[in-house]
């Protein structure tokens, strides 16, 4: 067994981050709370620095647990670049609406180690551990408004069927280790390249739960009930880390478990995943339009985008893969981009709804524009980063045999097209409620401004994203050339345009 700890320094890092957070804030106190979030978002910095170190080194295992890799690396820089994101965005929202900004901000980075492991696990009792880790900091994150009855009751909702998720997810490895002998990943795949005949019902049974199971922490369609309660319940900022780096750490931990462990039998699942894909991007939007409330839109809007993503596991191959992290990448930029601009705007009004953004293009113009680019991105519209993220993704759902999935992902864009022009409308064509320009902090245009720049940079020049995408998935496919002609995926084609 391999223990080499030099291994795991950028966790090591983040564990002395968030002590150092928590200690500040209660040693030292008021004068240095409002410091807080650039000491974390300065310190996640230097650790994204470290964890470069690590790209396209020989990979490398922790016990068998844990695999250090291109794959893991792309992911744990992912991550950590998220959670500054949303610590610098967090600044003023904390400063005005919440208390003991050192827990806030010590939960944000430890949370960021489960999702890093949920990437990097290679053996299923530690995804569910690195998942636990997440999703425990995540409840309490959800409900830190102790003062709020939303953030109260959103909070509640998600840790209970996030236990229920949990459980579900248990039983299924459960399940799978007993007719597979092993929680492994490696070892599972070779049990089913052996033959599932003595044991094809116990498997399919595991493979249901597994999927159900992560399906809630994912908000996949039947499994999404909690979200638009804990999105609209929870602090903005946390709202903003679930939509993006929860959503993420979900289907990193999907690519390499389906990769690792389930591409022998993916006729098995496939069908269950492309139901799931198909019935979230659909419903996702049928409820999306009848929202009045940001945050409860931009919950169904995620919804619409983890049925996008979930087409590339049901296609699963090299190519899709690479596409799902592109798209990935691509929709966090955008859906940060947006949240940013609603945090800033919800710290100078104290409002949420979609009719208080009525004239927002006349009392700040700047968060208008940059909110409506994030708009037409998730739209997918030219020019944006969402476009050329799901045309790659489409395509390449669309080579795998999936041509009806990807039709009705085409149309489900145009359905989400909709309700994002009627946010735009009252910011155009509304008539503000009250005159005068918005004073937006530096800091907070700052954010946004980056943000905005991130996604015409994917939009126009997707190519080294997608390079990168591509180096940090072909680490989870090491086990393709040992399948049999009957299992194997097709082969990966580039995508045109990409």
């Amino acid at each position: 067994m391999s223990l080499d700890y030099s291994l795991l320094i950028p966790e090591y890092l983040l564990a002395a981050l968030a002590a150092l957070v928590v200690a500040l804030d209660l040693f030292v106190g008021r004068r240095v709370r409002d410091y807080l979030p650039y000491l974390t978002a300065s310190g996640l910095g230097i650790i994204l620095v470290v964890s470069l170190l690590y790209v396209n080194d020989t990979p490398k295992d922790f016990g068998g647990l844990i695999q250090i890799d291109n794959f893991t690396t792309f992911f744990r820089v992912f991550f950590i670049a998220i959670t500054a994101v949303v610590a610098l965005a967090s600044a003023h929202f904390v400063r005005g609406h919440l208390r003991h900004a050192g827990e806030y901000y010590g939960l944000l980075v430890l949370s960021t180690i489960g999702a890093i492991y949920m990437a990097a696990a290679r053996e299923m009792l530690t995804a569910y551990i690195s998942l636990e880790l997440l999703s425990f900091s995540l409840y309490v994150l959800v409900s830190f408004a102790k003062m709020d009855a939303k953030s109260n009751e959103g909070g509640m909702k998600y840790m209970l069927l996030g236990a229920f998720s949990s459980a579900l997810f248990l039983y299924g490895m459960s399940l799978i280790y007993g007719v597979a002998g092993s929680t492994f990943y490696s070892d599972i795949a070779a049990a089913f390249r052996a033959g599932t005949a003595d044991f094809d019902l116990a498997m399919l049974m595991g493979l249901v739960l597994v999927v159900a199971g992560l399906g809630f922490k994912v908000a996949a369609v039947p499994f999404h009930m909690w979200t638009p309660d804990a999105y609209e319940g929870a602090p903005l900022p946390i709202t903003a880390y679930l939509s993006a780096a929860s959503k993420a750490a979900g289907f990193a931990l999907l690519l390499r478990l389906f990769a690792g462990a389930f591409l022998p039998v993916l006729e098995d699942w496939q069908w269950m995943v492309a139901a799931l894909a198909a019935a979230s991007m659909t419903v996702g939007n049928l409820v999306a339009i009848q929202q009045h409330n940001i945050k409860r839109l931009l919950a169904y809007s995620s919804i619409v985008q983890v049925g996008f993503m979930l087409m590339a596991i049901a296609a699963l191959s090299p190519e899709t893969a690479s596409a799902l992290v592109l798209h990935m990448t691509g929709y966090v930029v955008t859906n940060l981009a947006a949240f940013a601009v609603i945090i800033a705007y919800y710290n100078l009004s104290g409002k949420d709804e979609i009719p208080d953004y009525r004239g927002l293009a006349e009392r700040a113009p700047f968060l208008a524009l940059s909110l409506t680019v994030a708009l037409f991105s998730l739209a997918g519209m030219p020019l944006f980063a969402g476009f050329a993220t799901k045309f790659i993704l489409f395509q390449a759902v669309a080579k795998e045999g999936f041509l009806w999935l990807a039709a009705l992902a085409v149309v489900n864009s145009f359905v989400s097209l909709y309700y994002y022009l009627l946010v735009i409308r009252q910011m155009y064509v509304g008539e503000p409620e009250e005159t005068g320009r918005l004073r937006v902090p530096f800091a907070a245009n700052a954010v946004v401004l980056a943000l905005v720049i991130g996604i015409f940079i994917v939009g126009l020049f997707p190519q080294p994203l997608f390079d990168a995408a591509d180096n940090a998935t072909g680490a989870v496919f090491p086990q393709a050339a040992q399948l049999t002609p009957e299992t194997a995926p097709p082969s990966p084609v580039p995508p045109g345009g990409g």
